[in-house]
């Protein structure tokens, strides 16, 4: 299955239209005898600048090229909300209920397996119910390649990364960068380190946290210390701490961002290098366009996303583009496509099965 690319411009429209108070259920369509799409978010947010934030915008490009769906969304203020959610949906008659996040995976399996002829997906989680189409991400592909950039880009010698939390949809992240770097170190004889994540143990650095800034902060402000002079933060909004801290640093350490391009999603453009981008807004798109089409979503195998069919990506080096060396973008280039190709095999724990 091939997907489309992302629209760039989307994520700044979707940022104007969250600001400030995210409201408890959000309503765009008008009703009647429609295909509803119905989305539940995690804890992180309409407005997380990351996951929650692609699905959404997902939802509108569908209902941008099909004026016969509706969309609406209701956020999660705690993961004891998802399951209400959820089932207020089922309730409702949506006939799309799209769930968002590995967090979710356990509520949907549950709610899904209850109700048996409601269609429900479900983005970087397989909780293998028929009636649930998984969306997942092979992010350890394009991690790789950001990871490979920042051993490229480091004056210290050392870069840094972290997490939300210790599970498959963010730790596969940490693992391709890791993997990166030490591409990197091969090719070059070289020695940069990584600080937070150690893919050998699968133990590191963790908010516990999507939303929290100021744990962001903490985490990053921990790595720089130890001679990080670039981190990616894998947490959702709470990375935007990471950041912010950075802008506000005068170029003392730079980030890597990921799921939506940090250019166009956050205000810290100028302490972005580039983003490890996850299509979820393709994968939501045309599923949902499926869907609505009386089409049958196939829960196994779903659809999974990587370099290859443009469903993980790096986004462009926006402010860095003149910084990073023409050698360097040539050879991620070349990794990109030797990764497409199956020449090079990037793995991870936590792949999507």
């Amino acid at each position: 299955m091939r997907i489309a690319s992302v629209v760039v411009a989307g994520g700044l429209v979707l940022s104007a239209a969250a600001c400030g108070e995210a409201p408890e259920s959000n309503n765009a369509g008008s009703g009647g005898e429609k295909y509803t799409a119905c989305m539940v978010t995690d804890v992180g947010g309409i407005d997380d600048k990351s996951f929650n934030t692609s699905a959404w915008k997902g939802l509108q490009d569908a209902k941008a090229e099909n004026s016969n769906i509706d969309i609406k969304y209701v956020a999660s203020k705690a993961e004891a909300d998802y399951e209400p959610n959820l089932t207020q949906y089922v309730n409702q008659d949506c006939n799309f209920i799209l769930a968002v996040g590995g967090l979710m995976g356990d509520a949907t399996k549950k709610i899904a397996e209850a109700n048996p002829d409601q269609q429900f997906g479900i983005v970087d989680a397989k909780p293998g119910v028929a009636n649930v189409y998984p969306m997942q991400f092979d992010t350890a592909q394009a991690g790789f390649l950001a990871g490979y950039v920042a051993a490229g880009m480091t004056q210290s010698g050392k870069v840094g990364t972290y997490g939300g939390m210790k599970i498959p949809p963010v730790t596969i992240f940490m693992d391709g960068f890791v993997d990166g770097v030490a591409q990197y170190n091969q090719a070059k004889g070289k020695t940069v380190q990584v600080l937070g994540w150690n893919k050998a143990t699968q133990n590191g650095s963790f908010t516990n946290d999507f939303v929290k800034q100021d744990e962001g902060k903490k985490v990053s402000d921990a790595l720089v210390a130890q001679g990080a002079d670039i981190v990616m933060p894998v947490a959702g909004g709470a990375g935007l701490g990471t950041t912010g801290a950075a802008q506000a640093s005068g170029g003392k350490y730079n980030t890597i961002w990921v799921d939506v391009d940090g250019c166009e999603s956050t205000p810290n453009c100028p302490a972005i290098i580039t983003t490890v981008v996850k299509n979820i807004p393709g994968a939501v798109k045309e599923a949902v366009l499926k869907a609505a089409g009386g089409d049958k979503l196939a829960a196994d195998p779903g659809f999974v996303g990587t370099l290859a069919n443009d469903g993980v990506s790096i986004a462009p080096y926006h402010d860095f583009d003149s910084k990073v060396p023409a050698e360097l973008k040539a050879e991620v280039d070349k990794l990109k496509a030797d990764i497409a190709a199956g020449t090079i095999k990037v793995e991870s724990a936590a792949q999507p099965k």
